[in-house]
């Protein structure tokens, strides 16, 4: 130990984690950026206008102007330009504008233009903040004080035919109209009266090409379909501006638009949500087959009103504005027969069953069901099917099976009960196994009802299988088989049978002529026996044939000639 050397502890390793060292240059502020060359110099631009006039930004008044009252409603506008000249007056004074934009009440417009003019003054314009809006995009801007940011933005950038109707929301909320384009900027009071010159503009401007001037018309009309307010098969939107510019819009115009219209128009004027107070719409159209001289449903138009109202409000895509108002019409119908878009009347009942697409057999299975009610029913393209109060039949889709497919579970007993007579456990059994098996209705209608009638001629014949010994019950089954599944799909029965059934398969199979391959699978005394019946199951055959597919009925003595014949030389006796 040396004696007079102090020795210290060496202080903790600090602790580093991967990246420290970067860390301070990659701090970010949100909504923060360094500003381009271009964004320097389209601000520095619009600050030094905006300084040398702060009321470059302002719109061009034509509304009136209410009076300040201490007592009463204050008119927005009266207060931004009570203010605004105070404001103007102050301009180069930093510190009164400092203290401006941060002070609790007063105008906000004028509040946010003295940070604007204070950023002017200052002139730093390396770094902006980013304003993003679903509607009017991104924008850069320098924000200053505690204005709004939406303010700001349209403030500094007055120069923006649609950004500068922002710092005009508190306005609009208060009732008041301000509408903007490339040629100018209108103020309007509480009348939403748009300016000469706007209307066609926003138009021109639009989401959607158009025709015309006065009158404009889009692809899929004419000049003559907007002027005369003809109604076409797929209905169209008829737009009446202030002004008395008309418009018309095809269902197809509006179903390829990548903008939305509404709000192609609307962001240039403020509020953008009102363009129903600018216009007025109307869908052309009613149901293939209403009578021209009836009026629609009341409740229809009504229904009808309201989807163009959200519409106007931008609540609604444009794509889906034809199906609904198509939707309001035919679901306000309490009559006749409605499918698709065209309406029959309650006595056009063969014409509806006409229009729909399927085979006989699916319309007569409608016509069923349409027999039945009392009250009536729409079936929707989601296959629900609603009881309704009033009489029409509503159906969404005009193919058959798809109805049928939706109705089969309530009706199904009734189908089959008015088409076949069929009731109880056997309906209840054809029911569960269609529902199941989901075979095509036609396809489904037509098998059943070549079964049944098969089963109905199988009827004629005197005996059961459960009825007859054996072998005389094979051959008697063998018959069936042949005339419900054809001579084919009996082969492979024959070949199976044991003892005297294997004896009566290989004379069925000589009858049939189908022993060519088929020798080796009989012994000897099979088929020494079954040669000696095959005279008698040739006319138990023969006579078969004349009864079930030929339908002489006399023939039903000679299929029990035979079958008494083949049972002598069976050995078995009388029957």
């Amino acid at each position: 130990m040396i004696r007079g050397v102090v020795t210290m502890a060496k202080p903790p390793a600090e602790v580093r984690f991967p990246g420290d060292q970067n860390r301070r240059k990659r701090i970010r502020v949100r909504g923060i950026k360094k500003a381009s060359k271009e964004i320097q110099k389209k601000l520095e631009r619009n600050l030094n206008l905006l300084l040398d006039d702060p009321e470059i930004f302002m719109p061009e008044i034509e509304g009136e102007i209410g009076k300040i009252s201490f007592f009463g409603a204050k008119d927005k506008m009266a207060l931004t330009l009570r203010e605004l000249s105070v404001v103007a007056s102050k301009r180069n004074d930093s510190r009164w504008l400092r203290k401006r934009m941060t002070k609790r009440g007063g105008d906000p417009v004028c509040k946010a233009l003295a940070g604007c003019l204070l950023a002017a003054l200052e002139g730093d314009l390396s770094t902006v903040s980013v304003f993003k809006h679903p509607l009017y995009g991104n924008s850069s801007f320098l924000r200053r004080g505690d204005g709004k940011q939406s303010h700001q933005v349209g403030i500094q950038n007055f120069t923006n035919s649609k950004l500068r109707l922002l710092v005009w929301d508190d306005h609009a909320k208060s009732g008041q109209y301000f509408f903007s384009w490339d040629k100018g900027f209108v103020f309007t009071g509480e009348s939403p009266e748009p300016p000469i010159g706007w209307t066609n503009w926003i138009l021109d401007n639009s989401s959607v090409n158009f025709s015309g001037d006065e009158i404009k018309w889009t692809l899929g009309l004419n000049q003559k379909n907007v002027e005369e307010d003809e109604l076409t098969d797929q209905g169209w939107l008829k737009l009446e501006f202030r002004g008395g510019v008309k418009v018309g819009i095809s269902a197809s115009a509006l179903a390829k638009t990548e903008t939305s219209f509404t709000q192609s128009i609307g962001i240039n004027m403020m509020p953008p949500n009102k363009l129903g107070e600018i216009c007025s719409a109307d869908w052309m159209w009613m149901p293939k087959g209403w009578p021209k001289d009836r009026k629609l449903p009341t409740e229809g138009e009504l229904r009808l009103k309201e989807s163009l109202d959200t519409w106007l409000r931008m609540s609604l895509e444009d794509n889906l504005l034809a199906r609904l108002c198509k939707s309001s019409i035919l679901n306000s119908i309490e009559d006749g027969f409605v499918v698709k878009d065209s309406w029959f009347g309650n006595d056009d009942i063969e014409e509806f069953l006409e229009f729909l697409d399927g085979s006989d057999e699916e319309k007569s299975a409608i016509r069923c069901v349409l027999d039945s009610l009392e009250n009536g029913l729409h079936v929707r393209n989601d296959g629900v099917v609603i009881d309704l109060d009033h009489s029409v039949v509503r159906l969404e889709d005009s193919s058959c099976h798809p109805i049928l497919v939706a109705l089969w579970p309530d009706f199904g007993e009734i189908i089959l009960k008015d088409l076949f007579n069929l009731k109880g456990d056997d309906a209840e059994k054809i029911i569960i196994k269609q529902k199941k098996r989901k075979q095509g209705f036609g396809a489904f209608l037509r098998e059943l009802g070549d079964n049944l009638e098969i089963e109905k001629r199988l009827d004629r014949l005197p005996w059961n299988n459960s009825e007859l010994p054996i072998p005389l019950a094979f051959a008697d089954s063998l018959v069936r088989k042949a005339i419900e599944e054809g001579v084919a799909s009996t082969v492979p029965v024959a070949r199976k049978g044991k003892g005297l059934e294997n004896a009566m398969g290989w004379a069925w199979l000589v009858v049939q002529e189908r022993t060519e391959s088929d020798a080796w699978r009989f012994d000897e005394d099979s088929r020494d026996k079954g040669g000696d019946w095959v005279p008698a199951l040739q006319a138990l055959w023969d006579s078969a044939e004349e009864l079930l597919i030929r339908d002489n009925l006399d023939a039903v003595s000679d299929y029990r000639s035979a079958m008494k014949w083949l049972s002598e030389i069976c050995g078995i006796g009388k029957i």
